[in-house]
């Protein structure tokens, strides 16, 4: 099944031995998007920019959306090794890839694990390393409408938060989130959100140009964890952008529509 929009297509593919819901769209130089923790959203503001330049491709990742749960992926190791082949059936290598909160986490797994099947990386407020100061919240402390509403710096000011995270859900979204929620537990629970030995695999990411975005008040993930990954990635960039939370995709499209553009597309 396939649905159509003027800008983009979804359609469910077979790859990697399941099902994938994948969302594409644009034109140019193929980007690989991967979605957060509480799943695709949908086509958001940046997405529609970015595609002026890029054709993106934004799969669900295994249990997430409309793809296949696939009860061997414990971790977040084990979803990166099978992303890779993902790739391999899509034919898309190398290819620039961009991450958010969790997705972040497995993109840095993903080109820890195969450096060379990536042109350009781009984190945004990656989990997946411990932060040096400050701890990473808890989503499952509380229910999945206040972990959204906690990971934007002021939803007043950011026009898609209601698209985002409406104030009355359909069944089918309050459903989407708590799926999300269950698979995100299975890959990041023990330890929380960032896995020990990733750290010390960064050092392989010297060949690969990495672009790490965050939101100086970002209530999600802390700050120090972007300039851990700063430090441990050599020749990375950090752009730090003000007044923004976790989201700076839907808070500050402009600026961090501009900082992705000019870093992906520089020589």
């Amino acid at each position: 099944m396939t649905t159509t929009s003027g800008t983009w297509t979804e359609e469910t593919l077979e790859l990697a031995g399941s099902k994938v819901q994948l969302v594409k769209g644009g034109s140019g130089k193929p980007l690989l998007v991967l979605h957060d923790e509480m799943g695709y959203a949908g086509w958001l503001r940046f997405h529609e920019e970015l595609s002026k330049n890029h054709t993106l491709y934004i799969p669900s990742h295994a249990g997430y959306g409309g793809s296949d749960r696939l009860d061997w992926i414990m971790g977040m190791r084990d979803l990166a090794g099978w992303y890779l082949e993902v790739l391999d059936d899509l034919a898309l290598g190398p290819i620039d890839m961009m991450g958010f909160s969790i997705g972040g986490w497995l993109a840095a797994e993903m080109a820890v694990m195969s450096p060379e099947a990536f042109n350009k990386l781009v984190l945004v407020g990656p989990a997946g390393v411990k932060p040096p100061q400050g701890e990473i919240f808890d989503m499952f402390l509380v229910v999945a409408k206040e972990f959204i509403t906690k990971s934007f710096l002021d939803p007043a000011k950011s026009p898609e938060f209601q698209q985002i995270c409406p104030d009355e859900p359909t069944p089918e979204q309050v459903e989407a989130w708590e799926v999300a929620r269950e698979e995100s537990c299975r890959l990041s629970w023990r330890p929380y959100m960032h896995n020990q030995s990733l750290p010390h695999l960064l050092h392989r990411l010297k060949i690969l140009p990495t672009l790490i975005v965050a939101g100086r008040q970002d209530g999600i993930v802390p700050l120090s964890a972007a300039e851990a990954y700063q430090k441990a990635i050599p020749g990375s960039q950090l752009a730090v952008i003000d007044d923004c939370g976790h989201r700076p995709e839907s808070e500050k499209p402009e600026e961090f529509v501009q900082q992705v553009d000019r870093f992906l597309s520089a020589g």
